[in-house]
């Protein structure tokens, strides 16, 4: 939202000095009027209204604060990797810890990465097919609002219902064709991003694989507490997120407003969900550490897992889009 305000009152900024530039030497000639503008002689420079602004074609400068607020998040995280993987912190985090862990503590971590390899796995093969089905394709590629809320809808639905069923041991139970159904859908919704090329995909994926991987070994050197403290902040940010995003729907990222809201809902997103990976690393071994074994309910990895799961597709798409051009970045 900063980046967005801040290219928003620049450009007016910029267009007054410029209008002021001309009139240097000529001081009698300056005059201000509240209908025109400047008036100087003969040439009238009239000032931009706050729509004219929005509206006017878009420039470089929303993508420029979005790449430089990404370029400052990798910088932080590769710091944050060589403090905390040198031991520097006081307190040691999950990955020393690791070797005082029972052996329950142990399985559930494992089950709960294998289920989110799983799930991933599933959701690349369901985008796949759909991909190569030219009716499944049109459907998922239509932009009406009608489209729009029923892939929301499906989105939020299947993931409610697979985290309201009990998990329960077994090889088809039903908490697993939940998951599976799940992990179909939201296949289904990226399907799309294969139009992109597949030399785009592949980067994508190695550089979404580096970042996971990255930010979960920040996550595992840091102290077991240090970004759990973080949740109100994330939370705030994905909200101006979620706007950005449903705002480029409405809005052309080739006027000011629109460009400002793609690099709010690509950048921002990336940085975004990048922290949350920090965050919900750390939620899970805190939740496989310390949730009873006595519990009328069993440690549920599937649920456990689906938000590193989002996490990874949301930093996946977005680098897919960027990468293909949609972050401002096209060669000319």
């Amino acid at each position: 939202m900063f980046a967005l305000s801040s290219c928003c009152r620049s450009i007016p900024i910029t267009a007054f000095v410029s209008g002021l530039k001309s009139t240097v030497g000529r001081p009698s000639n300056l005059r201000f009027y509240a209908n025109e503008g400047f008036r100087t002689g003969s040439r009238v420079v009239r000032r931009r209204t706050l729509k004219e602004t929005l509206t006017q074609p878009a420039t470089d400068t929303p993508y420029a604060v979005g790449r430089l607020a990404a370029a400052g998040a990798a910088a932080f995280g590769v710091g944050a990797l060589a403090y905390y993987g040198m031991g520097l912190a006081k307190e040691g985090g999950a990955l020393e810890n690791s070797m005082l862990w029972p052996q329950y503590v142990r399985d559930r971590v494992h089950s709960t990465y294998m289920y989110l390899g799983g799930g991933l796995t599933m959701t690349a093969g369901a985008a796949a097919l759909v991909f190569r089905s030219p009716t499944l394709m049109n459907l998922m590629t239509k932009n009406s609002l009608l489209s729009l809320v029923a892939t929301f809808a499906a989105m939020i639905g299947t993931g409610m219902i697979c985290r309201s069923i009990p998990y329960e041991p077994g090889s088809l139970t039903t908490k697993r064709l939940a998951w599976a159904l799940h992990c179909g859908v939201m296949g289904a919704v990226i399907a799309p991003l294969a139009l992109f090329g597949g030399p785009i995909i592949m980067r994508a994926a190695l550089y979404t694989a580096g970042i996971v991987g990255g930010l979960s070994a920040i996550a595992a050197t840091a102290p077991s507490d240090k970004f759990l403290q973080m949740g109100g902040m994330l939370g705030i940010g994905l909200g101006v997120v979620f706007v950005s995003s449903i705002g480029t729907f409405f809005l052309p990222p080739t006027s000011m407003l629109g460009a400002g809201l793609w690099s709010i809902a690509l950048y921002g997103g990336l940085v975004l969900f990048s922290a949350f990976m920090l965050y919900d690393t750390q939620r899970l071994i805190k939740m496989a550490e310390n949730y009873p074994s006595y519990a009328a309910r069993p440690y549920d990895p599937i649920n456990a897992q689906l938000s590193i799961y989002m996490n990874t597709l949301n930093i996946f798409i977005r680098l897919v889009m960027i990468f293909g051009g949609a972050g401002g970045n096209r060669r000319k």
